[in-house]
This record gives structure tokens, sequence and C-alpha cells, in this order.
């Protein structure tokens, strides 16, 4: 029964856990959380990462009741992502590695939120919805790959979200796109906003932009609050990625669609999905929102996964990279 140890770090969110066939031992996080308006860069963010990383390994191995000779293998984040972040975490994942001879395993971000996913969310073949800060894609599995039928054209939903949350001043803890869902709930007012879907394609950038330009004249005239604006945005983006969902269910032909990222905490979004699903005979699959954000074991279960075929990665080919598609990744652990 191999043991796989999971480190994430592609964004501000730091984490590690332990996975051993199917069964989540720990899964430790850290965020890094800057003052209210302003976002996390990179240089900053990976010098948060490398002070609180081994501490958090620590913890993971404590958690489990586990020690350096119970793991079967290192598995790392190797993009996308920021590149300062990125890089703490694999200098630590090949350090580990070679200090306690481990298989080392460089997993696509992407693909850990899908197969933490699969794994909690009881989907045999599903569309994935992948929506976070630095994603935005609809997704099938076909011929040994995730393949990409739709995706932003621009911004990621969580980072429109988010942009939006600083625009307004909102805290950054937890998140920005957390505190725009609390005040969200309290909005009465839906505002007519730019809606951009192209196919199974959608853009963030135009309503964005929009609202950035349009706030301050809203809330100083009291034509509406910042939680009508945050409901607005809501509503708006939220049914634009519901409709390339539903778009890639009929193309695919599938009965099951999983909901995967950050943003996939958001209660309103799971909602509106669900009504989708259930319009057309179609079941939704959320998981933990434990297991939404960013977390080590998500990439420990998706290094368990390729460790089981033999899929590990060589010292020399251990970098790391900030542009990563999904649909890059041969899913060999899959029919």
């Amino acid at each position: 029964m191999p043991a796989v140890l999971g480190l994430e770090g592609s964004a501000n969110k730091v984490g590690a856990g332990i996975v051993r066939d199917g069964r989540i031992l720990s899964n430790r996080r850290e965020t890094f959380v800057t003052p209210p308006g302003s976002g996390f860069a990179p240089g900053p963010t990976g010098r948060h990462h490398r002070r609180v990383l081994l501490d958090l390994i620590s913890g993971a191995l404590s958690d489990a009741g586990l020690g350096p000779r119970d793991l079967d293998a290192i598995a790392f984040t190797r993009g996308p992502g920021m590149g300062a972040p990125l890089a703490v975490v694999a200098v630590v994942a090949r350090a580990l590695a070679q200090l306690w001879e481990l298989p080392l395993v460089g997993v696509n971000h992407c693909v850990g939120h899908i197969e933490m996913g699969r794994l909690l969310g009881e989907a045999r073949d599903p569309v994935v919805l992948y929506v976070s800060g630095g994603n935005t894609q609809v997704l099938c599995f076909s011929r040994c790959r995730y393949r990409i039928l739709g995706e932003t054209l621009d911004l990621a939903l969580g980072n429109c979200l988010d942009r939006y949350g600083r625009e307004l001043g909102l805290s950054n803890d937890p998140s920005p796109g957390y505190n725009i869902e609390l005040l969200a709930r309290k909005g009465r007012r839906l505002l007519e906003l730019p809606y951009v879907v192209k196919g199974l394609d959608v853009s963030f950038s135009g309503l964005l932009s929009h609202l950035q330009a349009v706030t301050p004249k809203l809330l100083e005239s009291g034509e509406a609050t910042a939680e009508d604006l945050c409901f607005s945005l809501q509503e708006t983006a939220f049914a634009m990625v519901a409709e390339v969902a539903e778009r890639a269910l009929a193309l695919a032909g599938a009965q099951e669609l999983l909901l995967v990222g950050g943003v996939a905490c958001n209660q309103r979004l799971q909602e509106m999905l669900r009504t989708m699903c259930s319009a057309r005979g179609a079941r939704l699959c959320p998981i933990d929102e434990r297991y939404c954000v960013d977390n080590g074991a998500m990439i420990a279960q998706a290094g368990w996964e390729m460790l089981r075929v033999g899929q590990v990665t060589a010292l020399s080919d251990s970098g790391v990279t900030q542009r990563y598609r999904t649909d890059e990744v041969e899913v060999t652990w899959r029919d």
C-alpha cells in the first residue's frame, strides 16, 4: 500500500498532504495573506512558503503517524502557477527525495484538482468544470488525456472575483472571493453586466473592467450597494460557466459534472450548477471544500495514481513551469 507525500505551492497557499491507496491521511495548509486591497507578488509569496513548508511537512507526517521510511514517493506541483512559489516547493521536494532516497513525481496542478475530485466526488467519467484563481476550464477524459473543451480567453473566474474584491477593499482573509460571496448573499438588485460566452469559451475581462469603471459612481450615488454589485457579479459570471458546462455535458453525452478548484467552494455556484444538472437529468459532483482549495493531498493523490503506473520524474527533468496545460499530461493511469 504505497504512501505518497504531496507538496503544493503554486500560488498563495502552500500545503503538505499524505495519501495512501485512496485514503487521505493528512492535509496541512498555510495561506499567505496580504493587506486588504492588495494582491500577492511572487517574491514575498515564495519567501512565505519557504518559512512554513518544512513545518507543514513535519505536521503532515505526524498527523498521518508516519515517518520518512514509511513513504514511497514525493509528489510536487510542477506547474502551472507562480514561478517563485513553485520553485520553493520543487527545491524542497528534490531535496527530500534525495535525502530519503524516494522517487520524485512531478504533478500538473490542474490534474491534481481533477484526481482529488474523482476520488471524493465519486464520479466515474464526468465532464469537469475546473474554476480557480488561475484557471477556468471545462474538460472531459478521452484517449489518455483530459481534453479541454472550453476555457477562459483571458482572466480566470477566481482571479476576476478576487480582483473585484480588492477593488472594494475587501479582506484577503481567507480570500476576496469568499468575502464577495458573503456580501452577495445580501444583494437584492441584479444589474445588467457584460456577458461573454463564445461557444465553450468564456471571457471575464470585460465584465471586470466594466465593474471597475462603474462602481465608484454607483456607490457614491446610492444606485447600488456593494452587496448588489457582488450579487450581480456572481450571478453573471456563474451563469456563463453554467452555460458552457451544460453545453459540454451535451457534447460529451455525460451524466455527471465534477466541480473542482477553489471557486468550487462557492455555495451559489453549486446551487446554479445543481439546478442546471437536474434540469437535464445529470448529477453534480461537488467535493468537500477542504479539498477544493489548493492543498497538498490533491498532489499526493495524483502522485499516487502516477506512481502506481510507473510514471515518475527524473531529477534532471524536475524543473517547474508556469505554463503547463492540463491536456499536456498523458493520463496513463486511466483506461
